[in-house]
């Protein structure tokens, strides 16, 4: 564990402040859940809790059947970054955090569908291919991640193939199914 040099006191209602800086390293937002630790020393952990992370054996295995089924590939991402995936693109989707545009498009509850060539999504940071498919995974009516699909037969830094309408009823059950699973 890394020592920050960071001192707070607990104020008379329990709580503790965790530094902005720290807030912005490790990318908490106000609302997220952290799971705590303790140990016999006396330790008290904060661990950022990904409810998508607890599924990720699962995820993976359902990303898989979704990318031979839509011939495309897919990640399973948590509000940080992908933590399944599947396809050609399997090793370089996984770990990657989520761009700006994507989480912008998620802290709306938007889904992205590509209608046209020009219509893109450059989901995860670091990547030049786009997404032509974008879904957020509700659960208990908390944003909790997003499922992306991605043309395989698409050059990276060329437009994005159109997804069928086959392709977005499969998304849109995916995310919906992954939600419901966080549920129960």
């Amino acid at each position: 564990m890394k020592a920050t040099g960071i001192v707070r006191r607990i104020d008379d209602l329990g709580r503790v402040v965790i530094p902005k800086e720290i807030r912005r390293t490790m990318h908490i937002r106000e609302g997220d859940p952290l799971e705590i630790f303790t140990d016999s020393g006396g330790e008290v952990v904060f661990k950022k809790y990904s409810p998508i992370g607890e599924f990720a054996p699962f995820a993976t295995q359902y990303a898989d059947v979704l990318a031979r089924a839509m011939n495309m590939s897919v990640a399973v991402a948590d509000r940080d970054g992908a933590v399944a995936a599947a396809g050609p693109l399997k090793k370089e989707l996984m770990g990657k955090r989520l761009s700006a545009e994507a989480e912008k498009l998620l802290t709306e509850r938007q889904p992205f569908i590509a209608r046209s060539p020009e219509q893109t999504l450059l989901p995860f940071d670091g990547m030049d291919k786009p997404a032509c498919l974008m879904f957020p995974i509700l659960a208990a009516g908390d944003m909790a991640g997003t499922v992306c699909a991605f043309a395989n037969d698409v050059a990276p830094g060329t437009q994005g193939a159109l997804p069928g309408e086959t392709d977005v009823k499969l998304m849109q059950v995916t995310a919906a199914f992954l939600g419901k699973q966080m549920e129960g």
